[in-house]
Order: structure tokens, then C-alpha cells, then sequence
């Protein structure tokens, strides 16, 4: 009995991660459009710029008091 309840645990293991390793391949193959291009409008370079002067007026209050 123990033998057989084993034996169906590593079956269904096995089983389980074959689902698991076959089902996203076969999803994949059917996407009919590719990804579409980067673009860049330059609004994260506006944002990063902003970041770094909110951090160096934040620098520059807390040395100053």
C-alpha cells in the first residue's frame, strides 16, 4: 500500500512538472504578433533628471540645517 501511494506521488510529480515545462512552450509557438519596438520619447530621461535633482536638494537641505 505504501508502495503504490510512492510510486503515484512520483508519477504525479513527474507528470506535474512536464505540464509545467511543456505547457508555457506551446502557448509561446502560437503568438501570431512580435513584440513591439522600444520607443523613447525621452520622459524617463526627464523623469531620471528630476529624480536626481529632487535627491540633491534633499542633500543639500539636510546639510544645510
Amino acid at each position: 500500500m505504501a508502495v503504490s501511494r510512492a510510486c503515484f506521488g512520483i508519477y504525479a510529480g513527474i507528470i506535474a512538472i512536464l505540464f509545467v515545462i511543456i505547457l508555457p512552450v506551446s502557448r509561446a509557438e502560437h503568438s501570431s504578433s512580435p513584440a513591439p519596438a522600444p520607443s523613447s520619447d525621452g520622459t524617463t530621461i526627464d523623469q531620471g533628471i528630476a529624480y536626481i535633482l529632487m535627491l540633491l536638494a534633499l542633500v543639500l537641505t539636510y546639510i544645510i540645517h
